[in-house]
């Protein structure tokens, strides 16, 4: 295991006390605003307190005029319009939010979401051929379409007017559709670039409801939109934080339509306070599940699911989700387990900044998650590679310092196709020009990278002795979630502690200990560590530890425990 290096946040101390007096929040807690950028008082307000007020004007969105004037006509006409959405959980919902909007307004709508291993990524010719054959005149793209150039010429031929949305970053020329909304277009002002493809699809829904004097509608569709932006793992600030927030807060609240509600059931999430862990670890991943497994039309369905005399369908249907992420995990396990071995025994792969691993066969619906995971274990930028019948599909993820889609960019002679974001992207190469895009790949990667970036690191935001941990400090860092990208669950260092008792190993996986400070004691759970259970047991008398508060009830009581990130000598 690579060590962590901690690296301990500053903050402007005046500023943090004059925003704690200036709204009345614990000192830690104004700290923490601070350190987000976040010491206007109003600004704080706004952040602790998101509302749908502080959704902007989805009439800022280029194109936005264009695309809701079309499709209310189409409405009006009678006109059979199709959403084309993608197999993952942003899309998926996505497709679920514009659907049921368009069913409520009365339009003639169907749905189509490409397989995956069948009709490839993205908005395709193909596609757009097969619903012209369906009667369809209008397309409006979901979460996908921004680099469809050649769907839209397709569509353009065949007289079918397309609406593409999307938050992936654009090409220099935007493909020639009716209307192009992505707040990322460089002719865009819109004041949020950083929208999920759910986010952008949900201001489309607000500029119908508004056209519609629907307004009232839109709660209804922002607890589907916090999933997918939830999934995505788009910076949780501006509306995204809106979205996520009360989204959560409905979930949790309900109540839900039969679809919904059976998908919370068989997630284990029934009767929960829902929360961001939720939705990423036990939610979403059934979701994905479809889309990586088999087909993204079980979650799709499952999630349209409005009729209570559904229900067996649904609870069939959530079951079904269950199985495919079992399946997905089992797969998962073993192309993690081969990419590993790679790494760690070739050094043509392993001694790069940037892994690039290939097997024949590798499911592709996991090759994503696996990339992930190798970027976690080994802090440097990843790209997976499933071989199939000469052709190599990839999945990509990256660190922070380093722009994946940009080296992309700079290799894109060596592949069929390629898009995606910063952090996560797709490709397609044939499969002999593997080691050209290690060498490419790696070329442009030295030139950004040097070994302090590859040192995997753990941000500190304050030291917090166990006489600081009050309840007041808890609840006032509960009022900071949902946590994710752009707004990490903030970790605090406490000194020279002790193991009173443990540890103990949980689940053959984790480490349960009780830890004592200045006389007060807490409860912890360090996460996948049970490795270096004998360093703590070598150590217990005195660690320092890295930690975040976690809130519990039990019989009706809250108590605060601490999630170990990480401890030292």
């Amino acid at each position: 295991m690579i060590p962590l290096r901690w690296d301990c946040n500053t903050c402007d101390e005046t500023a943090a006390n004059a925003l704690a007096a200036a709204i009345r929040i614990e000192p830690a807690v104004a700290r923490l605003l601070c350190q987000r950028g976040i010491a206007d008082p109003g600004l704080a307000e706004r952040f602790l307190n998101p509302s749908i007020d502080h959704l902007h004007d989805p009439w800022l969105l280029a194109d936005m005029r264009a695309a809701v004037d079309r499709i209310l006509a189409a409405i009006a006409r009678r006109e059979r319009i199709a959403i084309h959405g993608d197999y993952d959980v942003d899309g998926i919902t996505s497709t679920v939010i514009l659907r049921r909007a368009l069913e409520l307004l009365g339009a003639d709508v169907v749905h189509f979401i490409p397989e995956r291993l069948k009709d490839g990524y993205g908005l395709q010719p193909a596609a757009i051929e097969r619903l012209h054959a369906d009667g369809v005149a209008l397309v409006v793209s979901v979460d996908c379409g921004i680099r469809g150039a050649e769907a839209a010429r397709r569509a353009r031929e065949l007289g079918i007017d397309l609406i593409i949305t999307d938050h992936h970053e654009p090409d220099a020329e935007l493909p020639a559709a009716l209307a192009v909304i992505n707040p990322k277009r460089h002719d865009c002002s819109y004041p949020d670039k950083d929208l999920a493809g759910v986010g952008v699809a949900l201001k489309l829904v607000q500029s119908l409801c508004r056209a519609a004097e629907r307004e009232s509608w839109l709660p209804g569709f922002i607890k589907v939109a916090a999933i997918g932006t939830l999934a995505d793992v788009v910076p949780l600030v501006g509306e995204n934080r809106v979205i996520a927030k009360i989204g959560l807060d409905m979930l949790s609240r309900g109540p839900h339509k039969i679809g919904l509600r059976s998908l919370l059931d068989i997630s284990g999430l029934t009767g929960k306070t829902i929360d961001s862990y939720h939705i990423s670890f036990l939610l979403a991943p059934r979701v994905n599940a479809a889309g990586r497994m088999s087909t993204p039309d079980i979650a799709t369905r499952l999630l349209l699911a409005a009729d209570e005399a559904m229900a067996d369908e649904a609870r069939r249907l959530a079951m079904q989700l269950d199985g495919e992420n079992l399946r997905r995990q089992e797969e998962e396990a073993e192309i993690l387990a081969a990419a590993r071995k790679i790494v760690q025994t070739d050094p043509d792969i392993g001694a790069r900044s940037v892994l690039v691993v290939a097997g024949e066969g590798w499911h592709r619906g996991v090759i994503g998650i696996v990339a992930s995971k190798l970027v976690d274990t080994f802090h440097r930028p990843a790209i997976v590679l499933s071989v199939e019948d000469g052709i190599a599909h990839g999945s990509c993820r990256s660190i922070t310092k380093f722009d994946m889609l940009g080296a992309l960019e700079r290799c894109a002679h060596l592949f069929i196709r390629f898009g995606g974001h910063k952090q996560a992207a797709g490709l397609a190469l044939e499969a002999d020009r593997i080691k050209e895009l290690r060498l490419a790949v790696n070329a442009v990667a030295d030139e950004i990278l040097g070994p302090e970036d590859l040192m995997p690191r753990l941000r500190i935001d304050a030291d917090l002795t166990f006489r600081g941990i009050t309840g007041g400090v808890a609840a006032g860092i509960a009022s900071l979630a949902p946590f994710g990208a752009g707004n990490a669950r903030p970790v605090f260092a406490a000194r020279r502690v002790e193991i009173i008792d443990g540890p103990r190993v949980l689940k053959d996986r984790h480490l349960k200990m009780a830890l004592k400070q200045d006389g007060r004691i807490f409860r912890a759970v360090a996460w996948r560590a049970a490795e270096r259970a004998d360093f703590l047991t070598e150590h217990k008398a005195a660690i320092d530890v890295a930690f975040s508060l976690e809130q519990n009830q039990y019989n009706g009581e809250t108590f605060v425990d601490l999630s170990i990130a990480d401890f030292r000598l």
